[in-house]
């Protein structure tokens, strides 16, 4: 059996099509686990500077909680959208809403 250049071509094509499909997927995964460190962080901020008792900051921290648990499962868009949430409750914390 003969393998023609054309052959070789194609199928280096198909798989750098399926490199390129998984090239966003670690994107995600790193924009959530940046985005979790990140917001934990912030968090730990807010907790120092006295507005851990704030019903913001706590939901803060059970919407990273929750994105902590979808980045085990690899939810990434799920993960991204509650620590954007949770950043926003963690500026509403800080500014006393």
């Amino acid at each position: 059996m003969k393998i023609t250049a054309s052959v070789l071509i194609s199928a280096a094509f198909c798989l750098s099509l399926g490199a390129c499909a998984r090239m966003p997927h670690v994107s995600q995964a790193e924009a959530c686990a940046n985005g979790v460190d990140r917001a934990f962080a912030e968090l730990g901020d807010a907790k120092a500077n006295g507005f851990s008792g704030t019903v913001s900051w706590v939901k803060a921290a059970s919407l990273l909680s929750a994105a902590k648990v979808q980045q085990q499962f690899e939810k990434y868009p799920n993960c991204i959208d509650k620590v954007n949430r949770a950043r926003e409750y963690i500026r509403m914390a800080r500014q006393g809403v």
